[in-house]
């Protein structure tokens, strides 16, 4: 009997050990897409970061901008610690309808949309550059609709659970569906904001540093990836209902 106990604890001792290394495994056992879900919730909040940054930016608070810009490192930082976890540890054999590689090109989307915005910060504060005033408002109109693309690829992959429980097929697909169109539209919107922003930026160029002016251009441009990026999460999650 006492060899008997002692096997037990030692057989408890060494699931105790094992457990720990096998947590993020864990996970899948529960929900194979949450590590997904995870990653792309921390890249909203990271893109989501950028409208503390430019409230900043617009007081020419350098500052303030700093630290905004450390807690969008940060949480970058964050999501590219899970990417790495779940590319490592992500099972081959799950079995359920979707493919491995599905699930890392889109982890692969997803982590673009923080880059992008640790970019932005980071490209403006190395430059302590300014957004002309008289574009202010038309801006930050631009900038909130992109992040709504975010937004909204956000909520679409956070319907990965309920697709897999109903091996996606019936309503759950058409609601999804209904959201990856609703993710153009935006991105549509965007591309026409963006158009009228460098029309106006266009329109004040000449009065402000030629260097200046090529780098807004390039931020504007970068802004509008965030929705871009976006719209092909919900592209290759599309691409994945239709197979």
């Amino acid at each position: 009997m006492v060899h008997s106990n002692c096997s037990m604890h030692q057989l408890n001792q060494r699931e105790n050990k094992i457990m720990p290394m096998n947590s993020f495994l864990g996970v899948f056992a529960k929900s194979p897409l949450k590590p997904l879900e995870d990653h792309i919730n921390l890249v909203h909040r990271c893109s989501q970061g950028l409208l503390p940054f430019f409230e900043a930016v617009y007081a020419e608070d350098w500052k303030t901008a700093q630290e905004a810009q450390q807690e969008i490192s940060k949480l970058e930082k964050q999501a590219d610690t899970i990417k790495r976890e779940l590319r490592i540890n992500l099972p081959s054999g799950i079995f359920m309808p979707i493919q491995r590689q599905d699930v890392l090109d889109l982890l692969t989307q997803q982590d673009k949309i923080a880059n992008k915005a640790k970019d932005i910060s980071g490209r403006i504060l190395g430059r302590q550059l300014s957004i002309p005033k008289s574009l202010h408002a038309q801006f930050l109109e631009y900038l909130n609709r992109c992040l709504d693309a975010t937004e909204q690829a956000k909520q679409v992959i956070n319907e990965l659970d309920e697709l897999l429980e109903t091996g996606f097929r019936g309503r759950e697909v058409k609601l999804v569906e209904d959201m990856i169109e609703r993710l153009d539209s935006i991105e549509d919107d965007t591309d026409r904001l963006q158009i009228s922003l460098r029309r106006n930026l266009l329109a004040i160029e000449k009065n402000l540093n030629p260097v200046d002016v090529m780098f807004l251009y390039s931020i504007i441009e970068w802004v509008g990836e965030l929705a871009d990026i976006s719209e092909r999460v919900g592209s290759r999650l599309e691409l994945m209902l239709a197979n």
